[in-house]
């Protein structure tokens, strides 16, 4: 009871003013499956990038951290090729940061931050955390390359297959805006017979 009383708070929270970047709904209108995306912040190697995300909710939540899984495969230090994260965050107590007064969207945001700050000492992949380390500017080609060929919507497919149908929710309406505007850009610059990188250094509206 107390979960669900929570989550429908939460959802609606996430839904009315979700963090910058992060936009996440009710799976199949669960309250206990979320899907989220976040925008690969600027500056990064993941900046442009849309990264999909599972949430569940387990049947404890609050007092149990929600389990999250990257679906988008992602070059990082401190994510596998499972998608499992490394944060303390999503831990419990003694060797976690958990606690009954966060939530989905401090646990959103603070994956967004790991994304810029990867943390090389606490690594799932020592191989990356070792290039991060010692070979950063291998590290940062490795994590583009990852990127654009996993996170970044192909601006050659056609629109109706980039968008969701009419029931998007909020959160999800604001990401794949920037998607269908870049879209439309690339088409506009393509008929001017314009180089690609006249839009590439352009900001995603948030």
């Amino acid at each position: 009871m107390q979960r669900a009383s929570r989550m429908k708070k939460e959802i609606q929270m996430l839904s009315e003013s979700p963090p910058h970047g992060i936009s996440c709904w009710p799976k199949d209108d669960k309250i206990d499956q979320l899907e989220a995306q976040i925008l690969g912040v600027e500056g990064t190697p993941y900046e442009n990038g849309i990264f999909r995300i599972e949430i569940q909710i387990p049947e404890r939540y609050p007092f149990e951290p929600p389990k999250v899984r990257f679906i988008t495969p992602i070059y990082h230090p401190n994510i596998d090729n499972g998608g499992r994260i490394c944060l303390d965050t999503l831990k419990m107590p003694p060797k976690g940061a958990w606690k009954p007064c966060l939530n989905v969207s401090t646990v959103l945001t603070s994956i967004q931050l790991l994304m810029a700050e990867p943390n090389p000492e606490d690594p799932l992949m020592t191989e990356i955390s070792n290039e991060f380390k010692y070979n950063k500017v291998l590290y940062l080609q490795h994590a583009r390359e990852s990127t654009k060929q996993h996170a970044m919507p192909d601006l050659t497919t056609p629109q109706q297959q980039l968008t969701k149908p009419v029931d998007m929710k909020v959160g999800q309406e604001n990401t794949l805006k920037t998607v269908k505007e870049k879209s439309e850009l690339s088409s506009a610059v393509q008929k001017r017979h314009l180089p690609v990188t006249d839009i590439t250094n352009k900001k995603p509206r948030s």
